[in-house]
């Protein structure tokens, strides 16, 4: 399902790491926002989801990928875990 439709998918949400130095949390609207230690807004931006894929833009123009697996969102080397917040 693709994020921006304005309807909730199951993706959104809060990950961390295993150790929570990284929380990214993908908000319904299909932006993101990641904290990285003490930095609460170290990267912001739109995301996508076609099937278990995960696309991100930056509002700098970066881009990356990830892939949901049984829960766990594997990103650019991290391995992220959902958050019950």
């Amino acid at each position: 399902m693709n994020a921006g439709t304005g309807a909730e998918h199951p993706f959104a949400g809060l990950w961390v790491t295993a150790d929570g130095a990284i929380r990214q949390r993908l908000l319904p609207e299909g932006r993101y926002v990641e904290a990285r230690g003490n930095r609460e807004s170290a990267y912001r931006g739109a995301y996508w989801i076609e099937g278990s894929m995960i696309y991100y833009r930056d509002d700098t123009g970066f881009s990356a990928d990830g892939e949901f697996r049984n829960d766990v969102l594997y990103h650019a080397g991290m391995v992220m875990y959902r958050d019950a917040e």
